[in-house]
């Protein structure tokens, strides 16, 4: 579930481990296509594998930027918000805080297509009264599941039946 936004004051990569090569890629094609000049890296606080360059186990923000930079996105244009979230609503609120702080009133989010439903309606819900314009673009599938075969597949299986709970339980407490 996407919402076009063709220019923004920020582009918004969401926090993702399993995912995050897909959203890094998606939002420096945005940025290279001119949709904005700004993108903003939340800090899920997750680490992931060991890396050998590095010699420690790198958090997924800090493989984000790693992404960006090999897609040639300068670090000028990248920001990464420092405090750690555990979901997609305390990402929106994250966000939304810096959002006003910085005077931005547009944000383009990218996500994966199997999260993109409840981050379009968490983040329209937590910017509701900001008058800032809220887009989301999903990321071309490179690691996420195929909507249409995504049962087929051991990953799918790992992401998108935990989606539709995750749902659930944010329509009952958001």
């Amino acid at each position: 579930m996407e919402a076009p936004l063709d220019k923004a004051d920020a582009i918004v990569v969401l926090g993702g481990s399993g995912t995050y090569k897909e959203r890094a890629h998606e939002a420096a094609r945005l940025l290279h296509e001119g949709r904005s000049q700004r993108i903003l890296v939340t800090n899920d606080n997750t680490q992931g594998p060991w890396s050998s360059a590095d010699q420690r186990n790198l958090f997924f923000y800090e493989r984000s930027l790693q992404e960006l930079r090999s897609a040639d996105v300068v670090p000028q244009s990248v920001e990464v918000l420092p405090q750690p979230v555990t979901s997609t609503y305390d990402e929106a609120q994250e966000i939304k805080a810096f959002a006003l702080q910085h005077g931005l009133r547009s944000i383009l989010i990218v996500t994966s297509a199997y999260h993109s439903r409840r981050a379009l309606w968490v983040f329209t819900r937590v910017f509701r009264d900001t008058g800032i314009q809220v887009g989301l673009v999903i990321a071309r599938r490179e690691e996420s599941p195929s909507p249409v075969k995504w049962w087929l597949t051991l990953r799918g299986w790992q992401f998108v039946p935990t989606e539709y709970v995750k749902m659930v339980y944010y329509l009952i407490n958001y």
